[in-house]
């Protein structure tokens, strides 16, 4: 048996998120159909994470076993001939028997964008919002995010988790234009709708809705209901996963 890993990108608008749905289409179902029909056999394939409906991925990994050896590059080149146009495959390698697509991952990195003026070029990658915002204490609120290691707070209320423990290394906001920015988090491993809680309450901050002080507080109370709103998900991207 050998374990290949697929890169991937997807613009997640059409699906019900990454993971296979009783009743809506998702891009993992995509993928296991493409590869199924290639190898005429069933494939299931385990993703690095779980992105949630209308997510976005710039880079994918996931993995699939299969006795046969692959013409690597012809695999790739065939699966994008039948995958629909939302859904590219970068390359397909082979790994190592013990490489996890998800448990092997060392850090998955998120952008979230947001635009300040109305662009009609934006709207369907990027939350419009038209708030004064102060984006050196929302930076500040996104240093503190290093220091912590629990994030129920920013959890789902009802998500099946076993633990709320994550490793946060990076969380900033970048400006790329005079109206775009884009904020930035790379951690170990995220909860379900974690980084879309984060920039709402980091939102709030930039409103100065809520202070420093409140935003700490909101992290250490470790309630979902204290935190902000959950952030729309058209603007969400797994930009990256990292391996050893």
């Amino acid at each position: 048996m050998a374990r290949y890993f697929i890169h991937l990108s997807y613009d997640g608008t059409n699906y019900h998120g990454w993971q296979v749905q009783p009743n809506g289409s998702s891009v993992q179902a995509e993928l296991q159909r493409a590869l199924s029909t290639l190898l005429r056999q069933p494939i299931e394939i385990v993703g690095a994470g779980r992105t949630d409906a209308g997510v976005h991925a710039r880079k994918m990994v996931a993995h699939f076993d299969v006795e046969e050896l692959l013409n690597l590059k012809q695999t790739a080149y065939r699966m994008n001939r039948i995958l629909p146009r939302d859904i590219a495959v970068e390359k397909i390698e082979r790994v190592g028997d013990d490489m996890h697509a998800r448990f092997s991952a060392t850090s998955r990195t998120y952008h979230y964008y947001i635009h300040t003026h109305k662009d009609p070029f934006c709207r369907a990658y990027s939350c419009e919002t038209h708030y004064d915002l102060d984006f050196d204490a929302m930076n500040e609120a996104a240093r503190f995010l290093l220091t912590q290691d629990d994030f129920a707070s920013f959890c789902k209320t009802g998500a099946d988790v076993k633990t709320t423990i994550c490793h946060v290394t990076h969380a900033q906001w970048h400006q790329t234009s005079p109206t775009t920015w884009y904020f930035e988090i790379t951690a170990n491993r995220f909860l379900r709708n974690m980084v879309r809680a984060v920039v709402g309450t980091l939102i709030d901050v930039g409103r100065h809705r809520i202070d420093l002080e409140d935003f700490k507080q909101i992290v250490e109370n470790k309630t979902r209901t204290a935190a902000g709103e959950s952030m729309p998900g058209h603007a969400l991207f797994l930009e990256d996963v990292s391996y050893q």
